[in-house]
């Protein structure tokens, strides 16, 4: 039910963006990114995973992929030092203060989203969400002190792996018991319904 509930919010979210999108109103869902970005203080990335258009296009391209079994490229070790994403994310600010102080019509957002997409038919999802999204980048701070959150039970936990597995942005790891990374995690509940254990939630 949970799972249904989500998708209906999601193609209603890229319904609403691509509207916003083709009447030249993109100032609105600059608003619904910002409120979302106040919020997250509270319900960490939720926006990730419920409102962006981004990720509810890469979904039935992940689906397809494992569907006809095609593989993924995985996030090269490089880019996963953390310099690129603060630069795209400070060039990606210059770009919308460019934009709102000019008042021309760069096609930013159309260009995130392209990209996004573009990259993931050859990489995994981990690479978009955690290491090049400027988004998630910006999400991804005030995530850090949200208070609810999904967490793992380690009392319930088997370290079976399901839940790394098909988790979309690595933020999950394995130390004595596996743990999510808050301010990685997307909310997306992937990990949840995999987890055979009843042993995450989001509380």
């Amino acid at each position: 039910m949970k799972k249904t509930i989500q998708r209906i919010v999601q193609v209603l979210f890229l319904g609403l963006f691509l509207f916003l999108l083709i009447r030249g109103k993109v100032q609105v869902w600059i608003g619904i990114f910002l409120l979302s970005l106040v919020l997250s203080l509270f319900f960490s990335r939720f926006y990730c995973g419920w409102i962006c258009p981004i990720n509810t296009l890469l979904k039935p391209i992940t689906f397809l992929k494992k569907k006809f079994r095609v593989g993924s490229i995985r996030t090269p070790s490089f880019l996963k030092n953390g310099v690129l994403r603060i630069l795209l994310l400070v060039a990606f600010l210059g770009l919308m203060v460019f934009t709102l102080r000019s008042g021309k019509q760069l096609p930013v957002l159309p260009a995130l989203v392209a990209i996004g997409v573009f990259l993931s038919l050859f990489f995994e999802e981990e690479l978009w969400h955690r290491w090049l999204c400027p988004y998630g980048t910006l999400l991804s701070l005030p995530s850090r002190a949200a208070k609810k959150q999904m967490v793992i039970d380690a009392e319930l936990c088997t370290n079976c792996g399901r839940c790394k597995r098909v988790c979309p942005s690595g933020a999950i790891v394995k130390e004595e018991k596996h743990r999510i990374i808050k301010s990685e995690c997307l909310v997306c509940h992937e990990c949840e319904r995999v987890c055979t254990k009843g042993a995450i939630s989001y509380k």
